[in-house]
């Protein structure tokens, strides 16, 4: 998958762009779908959290399955908070989260 990935970072692709094209690599997409399956076998996440959260590596899996563990003990707000925006960084639309979050510290400080 990494191969793929920097064929097309060495064409010039980043971001967004790279997304789009990876998105539409039909080797890089049946690597991803191996990958996802062996990693659902070996972490079990909810139907749930699998549509809301994009879990495309083994990292991004040790992370929710951190939070979750997390969430279950008796956490300070501030820490309670942290979790949550850490969980929303493995949303498609992370940024979401950092807006609010960004705009709340404003709003505080102003």
């Amino acid at each position: 998958m990494q191969e793929i990935d920097d064929f097309y970072i060495n064409l010039g692709y980043r971001g967004d762009k790279l997304r789009e094209v990876l998105s539409v690599d039909k080797k890089y997409q049946k690597l991803l779908e191996e990958k996802k399956q062996k990693l659902n076998n070996t972490i079990k996440v909810s139907s749930v959290d699998r549509k809301k959260y994009v879990l495309a590596t083994d990292v991004d899996f040790d992370i929710l399955d951190k939070c979750k563990k997390l969430e279950k003990l008796k956490l300070s707000t501030e820490d309670r908070a942290l979790v949550a925006l850490v969980k929303a960084q493995l949303e498609e639309d992370w940024r979401m989260s950092l807006v609010a979050e960004i705009n709340q510290l404003y709003k505080k400080y102003k």
